[in-house]
């Protein structure tokens, strides 16, 4: 398990160790779910991790917080050549499954429609044009991925993950105008994901890569919406949520919170419930009904694994202080 100090790898460790298996955690960071401190980049580190490792789940990285902090090369030492070795060692140690945590900023700037113009609908079938460095080193690992696993046979799953994080977003103008718990709760509806839904399609997929080969899938809470109402989410997204969910109004005039006056973008998770059979437990219309019950929305995992923020040299919203 690699970034195993970070918040998926801390959610895997802690599931894997509750099932009894035995887990190799890989960070730069110590931790306790750390049990080798060291670089993915460094050969003979992952060299030695990966004796006797049947599966290997590849979530560390640089993430777009660091965009402002890292420059370019950092991003891709750590997530392309970082994944290389990972990916060729693995194939040397005989590794029977390889899960890779990509994202879905891969897919930059195919996420934002002209002004007014309908959602973009997001499939694995759009084609990823990234935006920063981050997107651009996520998108070329998964390449690696690809390459490595057709030219080897190493069994390789590519998850692209949506929002799960539980630190503020990182727009200010977003945070300014919006309650934190408002925008996450908005954003069940067409981006984020809970993180014990992550862990269980990470899961998933190491136990199917063997038989899947080689894909790439989305993970994101099972959106309500349809093709059909893209258009009217770029111009009045409150209309399209008040259709679909007439309890909604009501559930955060209670707490004083709005809907986003227009969606841009919409995750679609279809492939991956077909293709690893995973079953999401935490969309929208779970939120509202743990609201109107009064109780926390959030996973018991996500609630124990909390805020983490990432390197103490990260800038914004998720600097660790």
């Amino acid at each position: 398990m690699t970034g195993s100090a970070g918040h998926l790898g801390e959610a895997l460790v802690r599931v894997l160790r509750a099932q009894g298996r035995e887990v190799v955690g890989v960070d730069l960071l110590e931790s306790p779910f750390t049990t080798v401190a060291g670089s993915i980049a460094d050969r003979g580190v992952v060299r030695g991790c990966l004796a006797g490792v049947g599966a290997v789940i590849h979530a560390a990285t640089l993430h777009k917080p660091h965009v402002g902090s890292h420059g370019r090369q950092a991003f891709v030492d750590t997530n392309v050549t970082g994944t290389l070795t990972l990916l060729e060692e693995a194939v040397a140690a005989g590794v029977e499954s390889f899960v890779f945590t990509s994202t879905t900023s891969v897919f930059g700037r195919a996420l934002t429609p002209p002004p007014g113009g309908p959602a973009a609908w997001i499939t694995e079938d759009v084609a990823p044009v990234p935006r920063n460095i981050y997107g651009v080193t996520k998108k070329a690992a998964e390449d690696l991925c690809e390459i490595i696993s057709r030219d080897h046979g190493l069994p390789v799953v590519v998850l692209r993950v949506s929002r799960f994080f539980p630190e503020g977003d990182d727009r200010d103008e977003i945070r300014a105008a919006y309650p934190d718990a408002n925008v996450k709760a908005n954003e069940y509806l067409n981006r984020r994901v809970d993180i014990q839904d992550v862990v269980d399609a990470h899961l998933l997929a190491v136990a199917q890569a063997p038989q899947i080969g080689f894909a790439r899938f989305i993970i994101s809470a099972t959106t309500p919406f349809t093709p059909s109402d893209a258009a009217g989410l770029g111009q009045d997204a409150p209309a399209v949520v008040r259709r679909l969910f007439p309890d909604q109004e009501a559930e955060y005039a209670r707490r004083d919170w709005t809907m986003f006056p227009a969606i841009d973008r919409v995750y679609v998770n279809a492939a991956a419930r077909a293709g690893l059979g995973w079953t999401p437990r935490y969309d929208f219309r779970y939120l509202l009904d743990q609201l109107r019950a009064g109780r926390d929305p959030r996973s018991p995992l996500a609630r124990t694994v909390g805020a983490k923020g990432y390197h103490p040299v990260s800038t914004g919203p998720y600097t660790v202080r």
